[in-house]
């Protein structure tokens, strides 16, 4: 039965964007304004319907009254492609994210051609501190526009019970721009696993923890209590990938 929900999901998927993604990154920036963010929805709500239709995923979400209701910084852990799509349902009706994403992703048809249209926050890894540069003077812009800016501190994808090192660049935006942080915590990689054909039915849990203002902190600070809300509650969502549960993290 897994392998027939993953085949009908992965053949909605394709066929689904294959119908919408065009209005992306063609209708939408000749008509400019919010249209491309508005097409861009239109895709993800008919692949989240086959994801919560074809392959049984749902979520649990916890902490939404956390989220700010201004334009803010979400900080969250990165498992699967599953939350690239569910965490943009969490931000106030009428508001829109972007992404902090290296700008290769751009490159990829249908969908990197859609984020370039959609003005995501494009970076060269490469650059060095360069590239926090750019995630500041992009980022600010899309928190004027009224924005909510989405970035994965570990900067990968990372398998459910491990953790790689937070890099600085969603704490440098928040600091450098002044904006409340909000850090998210998810078990989504326990039913989409990183870059697996087979997805399980089930349900992904969703943490939003309390949202700290970034004004007058280091980046480190930021950084720092990010982390330690969403590992400890890594911990707490999901105990038995590590043998610490219980402990401070």
């Amino acid at each position: 039965m897994i392998h027939l929900r993953s085949t009908l999901f992965m053949a909605w998927a394709i066929v689904w964007s294959i119908a919408t993604a065009p209005f992306v990154f063609v209708a939408g920036p000749l008509l400019r304004g919010l249209w491309p963010y508005r097409f861009g929805k239109l895709w993800r709500l008919g692949v989240e319907w086959g994801v919560r239709n074809l392959l049984g995923i749902r979520p649990r979400v916890l902490g939404l009254e956390n989220m700010p209701k201004e334009p803010c910084v979400i900080l969250a852990k990165h498992q699967s492609a599953w939350e690239t799509m569910a965490l943009q349902n969490y931000v106030p009706d009428g508001a829109y994210c972007v992404f902090v994403l290296k700008k290769e992703l751009l490159k990829v048809p249908l969908i990197g051609w859609g984020l370039a249209a959609m003005k995501m926050i494009s970076i060269d890894r490469a650059a060095g501190k360069d590239a926090l540069d750019q995630v500041v003077t992009q980022g600010r812009e899309r928190l004027k526009q009224g924005f909510y800016v989405i970035i994965f501190p570990e900067g990968t994808r990372v398998p459910p019970g491990e953790k790689k090192r937070y890099k600085p660049g969603g704490a440098y935006l928040a600091t450098h721009v002044g904006c409340k942080v909000v850090p998210v915590a998810h078990d989504a990689g326990e039913r989409w696993p990183r870059q697996a054909f087979l997805k399980t039915p089930g349900t992904v849990t969703v943490s939003i923890g309390p949202a700290f203002d970034a004004t007058g902190l280091t980046e480190a600070e930021v950084n720092r209590r990010a982390e330690a809300w969403i590992e400890a509650e890594m911990r707490r969502i999901s105990p038995h990938r590590y043998k610490d549960a219980g402990q401070p993290a």
